[in-house]
């Protein structure tokens, strides 16, 4: 069993496989918000305006990746705890989890400052 305090881990396995699913959520996240945009560009109500001319389309734009990362982040908290259970290198995972996190957060933030100006 591996010594929780000590911070020597070498788990290259475990690195491969967060840097895979931080990818798959970035990816994911990227389609998600491409979806979006695509929606809110062919709506009627917007024609002829910006893009993102109503609440609707705002919202949904700003929301839709926010949950994505959300969850990729949940996601990679609950890989965590598995891997702690098992004994593994779970502070690799929890890393993983709060670089979505941090993500989630700067994303809410650089997007909900854009529609309030």
């Amino acid at each position: 069993m591996v010594n929780d305090v000590e911070k020597r881990w070498n788990d290259p396995g475990a690195v491969r496989g967060a840097a895979r699913y931080l990818a798959a959520v970035l990816v994911v996240t990227a389609a998600v918000f491409g979806v979006c945009v695509l929606w809110a560009s062919g709506r009627d109500a917007c024609a002829g305006d910006r893009m993102l001319c109503d609440t609707a389309a705002q919202g949904v734009t700003l929301l839709a990746p926010a949950a994505a990362l959300l969850l990729g982040a949940i996601g990679a908290f609950v890989q965590t705890f598995r891997v702690w259970r098992r004994g593994g290198g779970w502070p690799i995972w929890q890393g993983a989890g709060w670089f979505a996190l941090v993500l989630f957060m700067a994303y809410l933030s650089i997007g909900g400052g854009a529609l309030a100006g």
